[in-house]
């Protein structure tokens, strides 16, 4: 057996169900627009750039992930189509609440993605599967009202093959079962190696000069080979594509090593005040995540660029602090950041981005404290933040905020078409 074969850990009797929101954005709109239900929907990126969520009827008409607006403004108008801005709070409660859900089916589920769960199926009937993954659709449909697609399959790596093939294949009732060997040989077979879970289009090609275009032809190419052209990791890939799991569920999410807010800005940005302004926004949505996962930072990277497109002045440049101590503090964070931003910044440019990096983060369990350090400066800080983010979890998001966030946000992003936060806002709820 080969020393990166993770075949001991097999156990055969694995079962994983991938439950995917079908166009999520665009289906989280749906649910407070019936009207919008059979219409072409696309939902924006950041600034209103481009398309990032698309129905059925908007993928029909052309339209690519990824397209520009500007580009596809002839096919928005030609045929009605409902544009609309991102709207994250809105999709993040939503997927909290689809996620609550699927937990009442099963005690193992690892959530992957926004819009994805894999669901451990383990110890139920194999001749019942199907039927309850219809079941499963149907009550995430009735609680939330966003459509999904199961695809269930004894690895996760066919479980994700199998939840492509479902959303694309007429007749299925948005359920594919591929836990016998027949369906995965005719389903692998059809589909191109692209798009296997983990294959991107370089590894694609690389294994095209070497005979190997499906899935199939993957699955059943020689172990070492695969190895030596994508490395153990294109290995476990073909593994599970043979059925065997060596992708087990991830019950606690890892938490992250770095963390990073950063947007484009929706008008370009001239004062040293408003960068000011927009980091410490950026600084506090970081510092949320990293207190959501339980953490301190011990540094902080700050950035500022122009935009490289224009034929303008152009400027691009980076500091960082060290946080000797480390902290999930907004405000010592925020007081970081500006003093790395004020030895960076550089008038007379037109500053199109800016961000933030949080590194080095370490658990919050285990601070670690100098001899001169004030622990007590420390635990006030905490309190503070803990309270800040009570209110605003109960209130809505910056109820209550540092000053230095400013009011009128100017520079912020372009969302003209964005809905109401139907779920998190008070002011927000439906009218009826």
């Amino acid at each position: 057996m080969h020393q990166c074969d993770p075949q001991p850990a097999i156990n055969r009797e694995h079962v994983f169900a991938l439950v995917d929101g079908n166009s999520f954005y665009c289906s989280c709109e749906r649910v407070f627009h019936p009207s919008l239900i059979g219409q072409p929907v696309i939902v924006l990126s950041n600034n209103d750039g481009c398309a990032i969520s698309r129905t059925d009827e908007a993928k029909a008409l052309g339209i690519k992930m990824g397209d520009p607006l500007h580009l596809i403004k002839h096919i928005v108008a030609r045929h009605r189509v409902r544009v609309f801005s991102s709207n994250y709070a809105l999709y993040g409660d939503m997927s909290a609440r689809m996620m609550h859900t699927l937990a009442q089916f099963t005690p193992h589920m690892q959530v992957y993605s926004i819009d994805e769960a894999f669901v451990s199926l383990d110890g139920f009937a194999r001749d019942g599967l199907t039927e309850y993954a219809r079941t499963i659709r149907a009550v995430v449909r009735r609680d939330t009202g966003i459509p999904t697609c199961v695809g269930i399959a004894p690895t996760k790596v066919l479980a994700k093959v199998a939840n492509r093939v479902a959303k694309r294949r007429t007749g299925s009732g948005g359920v594919l079962n591929m836990c016998d060997a027949a369906t995965q040989d005719e389903i692998l077979d059809s589909l191109p190696v692209e798009d296997v879970w983990g294959i991107g289009a370089r590894s694609a090609a690389t294994l095209g000069t070497h005979g190997v275009r499906t899935a199939k032809q993957l699955r059943d190419h020689d172990l070492d080979h695969t190895q030596r052209l994508l490395t153990i990791v294109g290995r476990r890939i073909a593994m599970e594509l043979r059925g065997q799991s060596c992708l087990p569920l991830q019950m606690i999410q890892e938490a992250r090593k770095q963390i990073i807010s950063s947007k484009s800005f929706g008008r370009p940005v001239r004062e040293l005040d408003e960068m000011l302004e927009a980091v410490a926004n950026y600084v506090t949505r970081a510092a949320e995540k990293l207190r959501g996962q339980h953490s301190l930072c011990h540094h902080v990277t700050v950035f500022v660029q122009t935009n490289r497109f224009q034929n303008v002045p152009q400027y691009y440049n980076s500091g960082a602090a060290t946080l000797a101590t480390g902290t999930a503090s907004t405000v010592r964070i925020i007081q970081a950041a500006h003093q790395v931003l004020r030895g960076i910044f550089r008038a007379g440019f037109k500053y199109t981005k800016a961000g933030v990096m949080l590194a080095d983060i370490r658990p919050a369990s285990a601070p670690q404290f100098s001899l001169f350090d004030d622990q007590q400066a420390h635990a006030r800080d905490a309190t503070l933040a803990r309270t800040v983010d009570a209110i605003n979890t109960r209130m809505g998001r910056d109820t209550l905020k540092v000053a230095t966030c400013g009011t009128t946000q100017a520079w912020g992003m372009n969302a003209k078409m964005r809905t109401p936060c139907y779920t998190t806002r008070w002011q927000d709820l439906l009218r009826v």
